[in-house]
């Protein structure tokens, strides 16, 4: 089930979080993430709208939307993913709003090709004001 996140559940959806991008994130230094970690739960998930799929009582994955078109996260908890867990989060957000975009590191590639297969196209390639780590920028619109 897809639902919105709520205050109870925000502790679960950071552990994913953190787990999430420490592994599929392994060119970069963990402490990168764990820097970030408070800033992320304080300020970034309060100023989007996220949405969790959540399976007996076990949240396998979450997305969360800022401005009403930027995929700010999207991650599933590692035992889920390849079980279609993104796919429905994305699809869900396709159905709410009329175009999404996202940034995405060049050195992902299983996270680029996940987008592409979700028909996101690459509009330009950048450096990440945050990380200083290159990454795409990536849209879809219905």
């Amino acid at each position: 089930m897809i639902k919105q996140l709520e205050a109870f559940e925000i502790k679960e959806v950071m552990d994913i979080w953190l787990k999430t991008n420490v592994s599929a994130h392994n060119f970069m230094p963990r402490e990168y993430w764990l820097e970030n970690y408070k800033n992320v739960e304080e300020e970034y998930l309060p100023a989007s709208t996220t949405f969790i799929y959540k399976e007996n009582d076990v949240i396998k994955g979450f997305v969360s939307i800022i401005d009403n078109s930027f995929i700010g996260a999207l991650f599933v908890h590692e035992d889920y993913q390849g079980q279609g867990v993104g796919e429905k989060l994305v699809n869900y957000c396709k159905s709410l709003y009329q175009g999404l975009r996202l940034g995405v590191y060049k050195e992902n590639i299983s996270a680029v090709n996940f987008y592409r297969n979700c028909g996101f196209i690459t509009e330009k390639d950048q450096k990440n004001e945050d990380s200083g780590y290159e990454e795409y920028v990536m849209s879809w619109t219905k």
